[in-house]
């Protein structure tokens, strides 16, 4: 059974990361790492949503319960190792922060750790890096991680899904991020051509 990570870092569109988690369900052993600035960001962009125990409610919200959450300051969970085999890492959305601690080789949470254990293993890493426009800097980052195989995927809806409403566009990007790590799926129109 396939082993795939979704790291959710304190970007903008948090909810697009509990999306993927929940898109994932009878897709393989699912883990996921939430840090404290996107616990910080989702409630700032979902007012209504308050909580004592936010990976609980979270979980619940988004019905997660095949999820298996880390925390991102034990660096001794089992995604900090390669042996432990985990096949795709997503870092959904990934922060400009996340972004330039990885391309320095920064390791000093569980998110970036697992960033730096999907690239020495020459596993699949997709960074949905959420920013715009994008910095020189950033843009220099996420071109010397594609060098080393990363895959960048920003958030970007198309036009072709013919996409009706908010969720349809979510659908879309979740979608292509799914295609990428070759999982299944049927959550947008495909372009014909």
């Amino acid at each position: 059974m396939r082993k795939i990570l979704v790291n959710i870092s304190g970007a903008s569109a948090c909810e697009l990361g509990f999306l993927l988690l929940k898109y994932l369900k009878n897709k393989g052993e699912i883990f996921a790492i939430v840090s404290k600035n996107a616990q910080i960001s989702f409630k700032k962009e979902n007012l209504n949503f308050i909580s004592d125990d936010f990976i609980k409610d979270i979980s619940d919200e988004f019905d997660l319960e095949h999820v298996k959450f880390l925390d991102n300051e034990n660096i001794s969970e089992c995604v900090a190792s390669g042996s432990f085999g985990i096949d795709t890492t997503f870092i959904t959305p990934c922060s400009v922060n996340t972004l330039a601690k990885i391309a320095c080789g920064i390791s000093d949470n569980l998110i970036t750790r697992s960033a730096a254990v999907a690239l020495k293993e020459r596993k699949k890493l997709i960074l949905g890096v959420r920013e715009m426009p994008y910095s020189s800097i950033s843009l220099e980052q996420m071109m010397k991680l594609s060098y080393q195989g990363v895959i960048i995927a920003a958030p970007i809806i198309a036009s072709y899904a013919k996409s009706e409403n908010l969720d349809d566009m979510k659908k879309f990007i979740i979608g292509k991020w799914l295609d990428l790590a070759n999982i299944e799926h049927n959550l947008y129109k495909r372009w014909e051509g």
